[in-house]
């Protein structure tokens, strides 16, 4: 398997812009540059931070906090948005399928206290979060995989959904007639939806769900359910999770990478573009693929960074919504 024959592809659909929006200046860096000084466009709390342009997710998620309810509510009710919306084909219901056509979710959550929990290769459940979350509370375990994951969470009361849609039905079977039916990883939908919160008592959690690359080898995992690498929060520091070419982001051990710079005292600015660094670092061909980190730490303060220009995020706090914000990136 040729790990960096990458399609040279990345695309971001723009919505119309609500409140007083905010764009940040999108700089280039070359690589090696040091990183330019990073001033909090976003500070305090409560707070929702997430990645891509998701408006709904982040407004859902704004919503609990300003009732008061808890960083952990927050973000599982703010990705379930995106998990039960069929024209978002890159999350939960309506999914691009892997090359066999099978729709397969994978998903984590983690809390204030650091329990965690996560399915991978998830069928035929809507809210694969959700899931995350009664692993997290209801078993000794951290992660299930599978029919076994599938299997818990009909015990636990989920219903049996078909996530297949014929919009991505259709576009698989016109992908099959395109495309060589070989282990080439593609990054066709990679728009994973990670979500950080710090709550009014400034206790942070994160979630992080996706139904990975479409037309992926059937079993194939990325980093979306993996803590450390496609999130991790440590409620005395900060909490980071990533988007893009998961594949990447766990050689890594991306997010846990940058909430640990963090923790040294870099800002989450010049965390995120550490993390990037890594992984640039690693990958001489790294201009074929789109990698991108969100962070926050105690104080509200926000970061991100990716490779290549194209990539935003979504930010509410008490100073208003912010949508969608450009990341800083680098040029390769």
């Amino acid at each position: 398997m040729q790990r960096r024959k990458f399609l040279k592809k990345s695309t971001l659909s723009s919505a119309g812009l609500v409140a007083a929006p905010f764009v940040a200046s999108a700089g280039s860096l070359s690589t090696g540059a040091k990183p330019k000084a990073h001033t909090a466009l976003f500070e305090g709390y409560p707070m929702v931070i997430a990645t891509w342009d998701v408006p709904n997710a982040t407004a859902k998620a704004w919503e609990i906090l300003e009732n008061n309810g808890s960083s952990l509510d927050a973000v599982e009710q703010g990705v379930m948005v995106e998990e039960s919306d069929v024209d978002n084909q890159t999350v939960g219901k309506g999914g691009r399928p892997d090359r066999d056509g099978h729709v397969t979710l994978d998903a984590c959550i983690m809390d204030k206290d650091g329990n965690c929990g996560a399915v991978v290769c998830l069928q035929n459940i809507e809210h694969p979060v959700s899931v995350a979350r009664k692993v997290m509370e209801d078993t000794p375990h951290v992660m299930l995989a599978g029919k076994g994951a599938e299997q818990f969470a009909y015990e636990k009361g989920f219903e049996k959904t078909e996530l297949l849609t014929e919009k991505s039905r259709k576009e698989w079977l016109a992908w099959q007639e395109t495309s060589r039916y070989e282990p080439v990883i593609n990054i066709e939908n990679h728009d994973t939806i990670g979500m950080l919160c710090l709550d009014a008592q400034g206790d942070i959690a994160g979630a992080c769900t996706t139904s990975g690359m479409a037309y992926k080898m059937a079993g194939r995992v990325g980093d979306s359910p993996i803590i450390g690498a496609g999130l991790f929060i440590d409620n005395e520091v900060g909490g980071a999770t990533a988007t893009g070419v998961g594949e990447e982001v766990v050689r890594t051990v991306g997010s846990f990478l940058i909430v640990e710079l963090m923790r040294q005292g870099k800002s989450p600015q010049e965390a995120c573009e550490e993390g990037v660094r890594r992984i640039i670092a690693k990958n001489p061909d790294y201009k074929d693929f789109q990698v991108g980190f969100i962070a926050v730490n105690k104080k509200g303060e926000t970061g991100a960074f990716c490779i290549h220009p194209g990539f935003s995020y979504r930010v509410y706090n008490r100073k208003g919504h912010f949508n969608p914000v450009s990341a800083t990136y680098i040029t390769p």
